[in-house]
């Protein structure tokens, strides 16, 4: 056995002989903690149903067709709570009629399309075998067209309730909205891991090493730091293009800056502690020292700035789509949706626009109010009184 084999030893059994007896761990004191907040935790239910909602997907929305995109003309702008009948009809006596071929996870992802025509009706009679259907058009009195379908036609007559009403262009706003929770979690998501990995890593070594690499990154930093972040990200998807992906990118590269300051400031305490010096003198690398000794005493802080960026990117990607420079269509987002009806607004529909703004504001709220959760439960401070 070398002498750094020994060396090592010894320091593992001296954290361990020095270490307090604690009947929990650090975790489970924290989750302790936190659970005794009534905001956070309303936080965290909130947080789950829209994970929930965007998981689920398709399987769940009213409308399951792609995008959440099957039109009703004669059905736009309708309030919340209409109810309407459709007539269900097989294009094709043969082809139609089969299910398709997705899978439930396919389905669940992506959506399917209907499997026959849905017409919405005024009235629909059955006369001996052929159903009579006057066609809805919105009009008082009604004047649709009289249309006859055999029986072997008709798949269903069905009438379906519009719980959040219907756009101009007649989608479900309900459908809308749930799937646009995809876009909003999957920006912040994103968004926040790119800026971890980038914040994190320039952080570190900036404090780590000093010197010339300390100042050079703290220069890049401050560089960025006063470039305005919305004029910033919409540099970025100019240079990226409009598209889902870009969106991602252009938010996540914007938003390290924070972390990268944080970091830095916990590293340039941390690195001068005893068991930084041990794992030096031990000849550890100096990626396993920052990255196995150093960081993880660094996470409370970076857990707490990363649920703000989430709620920011997701701010930040609403704006983009609103500008009309972020997801486009036919893909929901709800920043796109607050642009295509706020016109409504003074036509009284205010609640096209105001609902998904509703949903943005509480998914927000949501991510600040867990911030401040995660800020007083992984405070060291108070971690002998949970």
């Amino acid at each position: 056995m070398n002498l750094q084999e020994i060396l090592s030893k010894k320091l593992r059994r001296f954290a361990r002989s020095e270490a307090p007896a604690q009947s929990t761990s650090l975790t489970a004191m924290t989750w302790r903690k936190l659970r005794r907040d009534p905001m956070a935790m309303c936080a965290v239910a909130v947080i789950a149903l829209f994970a929930m909602m965007a998981l689920l997907g398709y399987t769940i929305t009213p409308d399951h067709t792609p995008h959440c995109n099957q039109q009703y003309l004669e059905l736009s702008a309708l309030k919340p709570g209409s109810k309407a009948t459709f007539v269900c009809v097989y294009e094709d006596s043969t082809a139609s009629r089969a299910r398709h071929s997705k899978g439930f996870f396919a389905r669940m992802m992506a959506g399917e399309p209907l499997p026959y025509r849905a017409i919405p009706a005024y009235s629909a009679l059955w006369s001996g075998d052929t159903l009579v259907v006057e066609t809805y058009t919105g009009s008082t009195p009604n004047t649709g067209e009289l249309l006859r379908y055999p029986r072997g036609e008709v798949a269903k007559v069905a009438t379906r309730t519009f719980w959040m009403g219907t756009d101009g262009y007649g989608r479900d706003v309900l459908s809308q909205i749930m799937i646009g929770t995809r876009v909003s979690l999957s920006v912040g998501l994103i968004a926040v891991v790119i800026a971890l990995l980038i914040g994190i890593t320039l952080g570190a070594l900036a404090a780590y090493y000093g010197g010339w690499v300390d100042n050079l990154i703290v220069w890049f930093i401050n560089v960025v730091w006063s470039i305005p972040t919305v004029l910033l990200v919409i540099a970025i998807t100019f240079a990226l293009g409009k598209g889902f992906w870009q969106v991602f990118v252009a938010v996540g590269l914007t938003m390290w800056v924070d972390i990268a300051r944080v970091v830095r400031g916990q590293v340039l305490g941390i690195k001068e502690k005893e068991y930084v010096e041990a794992a030096r003198a031990l000849g550890y690398s100096v990626p396993r020292t920052i990255f196995r000794h150093i960081l993880p005493n660094c996470l409370g802080a970076v857990i707490v700035i990363a649920a703000s960026n989430f709620a920011s990117a997701i701010l930040l990607e609403a704006g983009l789509s609103f500008l009309g420079i972020g997801v486009q269509p036919p893909t929901p987002s709800w920043g796109g949706m607050v642009k295509e009806n706020y016109g409504y607004i003074l036509l009284d529909n205010a609640h096209l626009a105001f609902l998904p703004g509703l949903a943005i504001m509480l998914l927000v709220l949501a991510f600040m109010l867990l911030g401040n959760g995660l800020r007083n439960a992984l405070d060291v401070r108070t971690s002998g009184k949970a």
